[in-house]
């Protein structure tokens, strides 16, 4: 993804600096902005992907633990979990939690720009009446890194949406971030549905040659050998086009873009973009329906909200009665890192930012480990089994 990003940031910069409106800048720079928010785009995702995501939702609309532990928050920091979003978390990732006494990557102002793609907070109550569109399906950031966005939206000169609410509309390059992500998500996912045998050869073929739009690219591809070979071929060809359609469409919508008043998908309004949503419906039926990733994604419920009961009780706990916390929870809080307790490995005083970071510590598990730490405080397994 990083790469079709850069590329797409290339042609575009390559034709905006041909105009000479911006001395100084290179096409480069814009192909280095958008590849690095795009290789950043899903370092937020919890364990088990998007239905991580759901788990979390649910863990928190339906957990004991999660009712007593958002009684003292604010309405907007309740949001801010109800509706976990991995696009949030992965700001939060870049911005205060990787290299926390930095603090975060240390990414300029464009990048961090390019990479939200929906610079909204969670909580707007009159959004529906003002303006939707594809920079408000979801939200960018918590309340936590509510004014550090603010900060990134000043210096970058993002037009706000509304004077009492973190809304903004799109930095330009994020949809570019935004369409090397749906580019890849189609077309590359689709070649691996073929090479894991849950797509037949002919469908991905001539799928993939609808959306190049040229015939003799199949003939050129039917040369080759192995099915492995065109498929790659083919797929290669495939991202090139769309590529090329959508900068075509990011200049013409340039000044609109600019203006705030432009906010879908690119990848909707390009010439192959029929055909890529086929293959993405496609895709949904075949590869992320097998019954192994709808049963891993089923133990991602148990998983993330055993584990979040079990350290958000802990945490809660040892913040309410110190020494005076049962074992168990002294115990579990020896198990989390510093970094997601506070200085000197106390539970921090807020209740919203002691819930933000058992969320950053289970979400920044892998599958595996989620699984087997479970296991382990859950008594199921034993270390070294």
């Amino acid at each position: 993804m990083a790469s079709v990003g850069r590329s797409l940031g290339t042609i575009v910069g390559s034709a905006i600096c041909e105009r000479g409106e911006l001395p100084g800048f290179h096409a480069s720079d814009f192909g280095a902005i958008v590849s690095a928010a795009a290789l950043a785009h899903d370092l937020g995702n919890p364990p088990f992907g998007h239905s991580g995501e759901d788990a979390i939702r649910v863990w928190f609309e339906t957990s004991k633990v999660a009712q007593d532990a958002r009684m003292p928050l604010k309405k907007n920091e309740q949001q801010d979990i109800q509706y976990f979003e991995g696009n949030a978390q992965g700001f939060r990732l870049i911005t205060r939690l990787q290299m926390p006494d930095n603090p975060g990557l240390r990414l300029t102002c464009a990048t961090l720009g390019a990479f939200t793609k929906y610079p909204i907070e969670a909580l707007i109550p009159d959004k529906n009446h003002t303006h939707e569109g594809a920079s408000t399906k979801k939200f960018g950031f918590f309340q936590s890194e509510r004014e550090f966005f603010t900060e990134v939206a000043n210096r970058c000169g993002l037009i706000r949406r509304l004077a009492l609410h973190a809304w903004w509309a799109r930095h330009p390059l994020a949809f570019l971030v935004e369409a090397a992500d749906d580019i890849c998500y189609r077309l590359v996912d689709f070649e691996d549905g073929f090479r894991l045998g849950y797509l037949e050869y002919e469908e991905v073929r001539d799928r993939f040659v609808r959306v190049i739009g040229d015939d003799s690219a199949r003939l050129k591809a039917e040369r080759m050998h192995e099915k492995k070979e065109r498929v790659e071929f083919l797929r290669a060809l495939a991202i090139g086009v769309a590529v090329q359609q959508t900068a075509e469409l990011f200049l013409a919508k340039e000044n609109e873009i600019l203006a705030g008043e432009f906010d879908q998908s690119l990848i909707d309004a390009i010439p192959a973009g029929a055909e890529l949503e086929a293959i993405k419906l496609r895709s949904v039926e075949t590869i992320y329906s097998t019954t192994r990733g709808v049963e891993i994604e089923a133990a991602g419920f148990a998983v993330l909200g055993g584990l979040l009961d079990d350290f958000v009780a802990a945490v809660s706990d040892v913040a309410r009665r110190g020494k005076h916390a049962s074992p168990r929870s002294r115990k579990l809080l020896r198990l989390i890192p510093e970094q997601s307790l506070g200085p000197n490995r106390e539970p921090d005083t807020s209740p919203y930012q002691r819930l933000l970071r058992m969320i950053d510590f289970v979400s920044g598990m892998t599958d595996s480990y989620a699984v087997s730490l479970y296991k382990k405080v859950r008594g199921i397994s034993l270390p070294g089994q």
